[in-house]
């Protein structure tokens, strides 16, 4: 039955998305255009499962949608600090830094969530992932702690990417 599940559905997550964002692009809730949108979200990750041989094993929905709302709410802060930098530091006083997060996440599909989120997040850039896959190269444009920035991003962001993907 697993089996059976999985050809039909190799991606659910991804499946349940598709069909909540066409219904949405189209603009219009209807019977049709949901059940439209389940059948493209099943036909699409059906078709391209060949490219995602190595898919996480485990998937907490519930800490994804906690991780979502923190980060989201860590965006709207970023925004208003980093306006408040821009208007009221000089540029000579500014302080960038680059900083290097050792990764303790193995799996891609984790470690672009960190880069987006890091990315997403103003005030900081993920710049370059290491060719061995172990640490993020990451731009801050004001601290004066690069090692509280990595301590951040460790135990705000990795630590509970860790647990979705557990």
């Amino acid at each position: 039955m697993a089996r059976a599940y999985n050809w039909l559905l190799p991606h659910p997550v991804l499946t349940l998305l598709l069909a909540i964002i066409w219904t949405m692009l189209q603009n219009d809730v209807s019977a049709g255009m949901v059940v439209f949108g389940i059948i493209l979200g099943i036909i699409i990750p059906r078709m391209t499962s060949i490219w995602w041989p190595d898919r996480p094993k485990g998937f907490h929905l519930g800490k994804m949608v906690t991780y979502s709302i923190m980060v989201m709410w860590d965006i709207l802060v970023a925004n208003v600090q980093v306006a408040w930098i821009v208007l009221s530091v000089p540029n000579a006083k500014l302080k960038p830094a680059w900083i290097v997060i050792p990764l303790e996440l193995r799996e891609p599909e984790a470690i672009t969530l960190l880069a987006g989120t890091i990315t997403l997040t103003p005030g900081t850039v993920s710049a370059d992932l290491s060719s061995e896959g172990c640490s993020l190269l990451v731009h801050v444009l004001h601290t004066t702690d690069p090692d509280a920035e990595v301590d951040v991003i460790m135990n705000r962001y990795q630590r509970r990417l860790k647990e979705i993907f557990a």
